[in-house]
C-alpha cells in the first residue's frame, strides 16, 4: 500500500545555542506543545545553567541532537565547526521548517541555510542591547544583525518591545509573546507545602550585570525588616551584601517554584530583558510583580493594573512599602488572568504554528509558479 505523504507530520528543526535559564524553559514548553502536531528536532548547545537532567524535561517523542561546537562567546574556529555541524544535521533531517533561537544560532543558521526551507529566528534579547558589552562590540553586533536580516528569514520576537527593535533591523518581522506551561507550574505548586513566612520579596535568575544585583541590594538595604530572596547564583553574588538577603544558589525549576510559592512579591531589577519566563510564572502564581522599566517587563506589566513598574531604588522601596498596606487581590487576579488568556504555551504554540503554516504555503506557491 502506498504511504499517504500528506498525513505525515511536518518536520521542525529548532537550532538553539542558548539552552539555559529562561530560553531553556521556553524551548521545552514550545517543543512539548508542538510535538502533538509536528515531528520535532532540537539541535542544541549546553550552558552552565542547563539542568543536568535536561533531557527529562522534553517529551520523549522529541529528537535531541547535541551540537558539540556551540559556544556562548565568539570563537571563530568553533563557530565555523558549529556551522558544519548544523548544516550536516539539517541535511540528514530534511526539515520542513527551521527555527533559530538566540543571537549565535541566528547568525550561524542564516549564514548556513539558503532560505529555501522556511526559516524563522527568535533573538531572545538582542546582543546589541546588552549594556555590559562595549559600545564598539554592540555596534558590530547590530551590523551583523542587519546583514543577516537581509536573508530570507522571518524574525519572530518574543515580545512587542523586542519586535520594535527588530523592525529597525528588518521588515521581515513579527512577534509572538512568550508563554508558560500552566499545568506544569500548577503541578509543582500543588506539591509544595505553604509555610508561614515573614513578608518576603524574591527574584529568580543568574546574579549577573543584566539582572542588576546592585539595585536589588539597594532596595533590600532600605527595607531591613523585609526578607529578600535571590533564587539562583552567579558571578556577582558579592554585590548582594545586605544582611536581609538570602541567596539560594542554583536551583532546578521545581525547587525555584517552591521558593516562590512561599514569598509575597516578585521583583525584577533588570537592565534589559526579552520577555522573562520568571515574571510570567510569578504572575500565574498571583505574586505582586514589581519590575524595572525595560523592554519585556513593560510589555507585560501595566502599572497599577497587573503589577508595578519602577525606575529607581526609591520607587521600588515605596511600591513595596505600599504593597504591605494594600489589598492586592485585584492586581494579582488580573496578572493571573493575563497568563490564562495570553502568555501561555498553548496560545504561543498556536501562534507559531500559524506562522509556520504561512511559511510553508509561501514555499508551495513559489513551487507552483515554477
Amino acid at each position: 500500500m502506498a504511504l499517504n505523504v500528506e498525513n505525515k507530520k511536518k518536520k521542525i528543526l529548532f537550532v538553539v545555542e542558548a539552552m539555559g535559564g529562561g530560553v531553556f524553559t521556553y524551548i521545552v514548553g514550545l517543543a512539548n506543545e508542538l510535538v502533538e502536531t509536528y515531528d520535532m528536532y532540537v539541535a542544541y548547545g549546553l550552558r552552565d545553567q542547563t539542568p543536568k537532567d535536561y533531557k527529562d524535561y522534553f517529551d520523549k517523542r522529541i529528537h535531541l541532537i547535541k551540537v558539540k561546537n556551540f559556544t556562548r562567546e565568539i570563537n571563530l574556529s568553533k563557530d565555523v565547526k558549529a556551522m558544519f555541524e548544523v548544516k550536516k544535521i539539517a541535511a540528514k533531517i530534511k526539515p520542513d521548517i527551521i527555527h533559530l533561537h538566540s543571537s549565535k544560532a541566528g547568525v550561524i543558521g542564516r549564514v548556513v541555510f539558503s532560505g529555501k526551507t522556511p526559516m524563522f529566528y527568535t533573538p531572545h534579547g538582542y546582543s546589541f542591547l546588552m549594556e555590559d558589552t562595549s559600545p564598539k562590540k554592540r555596534m558590530v553586533f547590530k551590523l551583523i544583525e542587519k546583514v543577516c536580516g537581509m536573508r530570507n528569514c522571518t524574525t519572530i520576537s518574543c515580545s512587542e518591545g523586542e519586535h520594535q527593535e527588530a523592525m529597525k533591523i528588518t521588515k521581515k518581522a513579527t512577534y509572538v509573546n512568550n508563554g508558560i506551561n500552566r499545568a506544569e507550574v500548577q503541578e509543582t505548586i500543588d506539591k509544595t507545602k505553604k509555610e508561614n513566612h515573614p513578608f518576603t520579596v524574591f527574584t529568580l535568575g543568574r546574579i549577573c550585570y543584566q539582572k542588576n544585583p546592585t539595585l536589588f541590594n539597594q532596595v533590600a538595604e532600605r527595607l531591613p525588616d523585609v526578607k529578600f530572596v535571590w533564587i539562583g547564583d552567579g558571578e556577582l553574588r558579592e554585590d548582594l551584601k545586605s544582611k536581609n538577603i538570602t541567596i539560594t544558589g542554583w536551583a532546578d525549576r521545581a525547587t525555584a517554584i517552591r521558593h516562590a510559592v512561599n514569598a509575597d512579591v516578585f521583583i525584577l531589577t533588570s537592565r534589559w530583558e526579552g520577555l522573562p519566563i520568571s515574571l510570567l510564572e510569578a504572575m500565574y502564581m498571583k505574586k505582586v510583580c514589581v519590575v524595572s522599566n525595560v523592554i519585556g517587563n513593560k510589555d507585560v506589566i501595566h502599572n497599577g493594573e497587573n503589577g508595578f513598574i519602577c525606575t529607581k531604588a526609591d520607587e521600588f522601596v515605596k511600591v513595596i512599602q505600599d504593597i504591605q498596606k494594600m489589598d492586592t487581590k485585584e492586581i494579582t487576579d488580573q496578572a493571573s488572568e493575563d497568563i490564562e488568556n495570553i502568555y501561555n504555551t498553548q496560545v504561543m504554540a498556536q501562534n507559531y504554528s500559524k506562522l509556520y503554516m504561512k511559511g510553508m504555503e509561501r514555499k508551495n506557491k513559489k513551487k507552483t509558479k515554477r
